[in-house]
């Protein structure tokens, strides 16, 4: 395995681990926070993009002693407890009904000034619950299912097409890079590209993981995380060759069947 992602808060900063534990929602530390509006709906770096540039700390990426940290350019950073009381409904993409605890005003103040807005809230969850088609998987805040996984084959195909695709238009390529598209779970020495669509099952280590659907890939990937600069890439790559159903696809989600720790240069085994 090539690399494993965190994201304390939904849409913040990928923090790169050398292990995790994969638990029945996911890894542990994963989008356990997220940033909603005062009427409870999910904020994502769709709509601000700027989330980008918050990196979230907590046990599992290390660099603080506290439930959280959160650090941003020209703010001073703030560490916060996860809340102990109270319960408000929030949601994903106006349909998932979720329950999650507010963090408190010193938090939803932080987040305001520095995304300039004020209807900004933080919220922690403090049971994952079930989701997923058959609702009966668990997760926090992912979007679908609590674990993604993506090949670096997948990523250099998808890289290579937009790359002639660009060369043939006349415009110099940007490279794409894995990161763009937030896996939990890279994975090198697939057999072809987008062979993990195929795979039933994973094992890593001790962990066993069942594939449970594609991933489908939304305008967020186009935005540059550096520079937070919007393109077309690479959903105009994916829209010609990977296209089905109405929406464009790479990677795919996992339901862990047996929890465990996993760790970058574990053996991949499919099946």
């Amino acid at each position: 395995m090539s690399a494993i992602g965190i994201h304390p808060v939904k849409s913040t900063q990928i923090r790169h681990v050398r292990r995790a534990e994969v638990t029945p929602a996911g890894l542990r530390g994963d989008r356990e926070w997220m940033v909603v509006d005062v009427s409870g709906e999910m904020i994502s770096a769709r709509q601000e993009p700027r989330l980008f540039t918050i990196r979230a700390s907590n046990a599992v990426t290390g660099g603080t002693d506290a439930d959280l940290r959160l650090d941003a350019p020209g703010r001073p950073p703030l560490e916060l407890s996860t809340p102990t009381s109270g319960e408000v409904d929030v949601r994903l993409f106006r349909s998932t009904h979720l329950r999650a605890r507010p963090a408190g005003d010193e938090a939803d103040g932080w987040l305001a000034q520095h995304l300039g807005r004020d209807d900004i809230r933080l919220v922690w969850c403090p049971t994952p619950q079930r989701r997923g088609a058959g609702q009966g998987d668990l997760a926090t805040f992912q979007d679908r299912s609590p674990v993604t996984l993506l090949s670096m084959e997948s990523v250099a195909q998808v890289d290579t097409w937009a790359t002639e695709a660009a060369r043939e238009r006349g415009e110099t390529p940007t490279p794409l890079v894995a990161d763009r598209f937030r896996p939990s779970l890279l994975v090198d020495g697939a057999p072809a590209p987008f062979a993990e669509d195929d795979w039933p099952r994973v094992r890593i280590g001790d962990v066993v993981l069942r594939t449970d659907s594609p991933v489908a890939r939304c305008a967020m990937t186009t935005i540059d995380p550096d520079d937070l600069a919007r393109g077309k890439e690479p959903l105009r790559t994916l829209a010609i060759h990977r296209r089905w159903d109405g929406a464009t696809w790479l990677a795919v989600n996992l339901v862990p069947e047996r929890v465990g720790t996993v760790e970058v240069g574990d053996e991949v085994v499919i099946g």
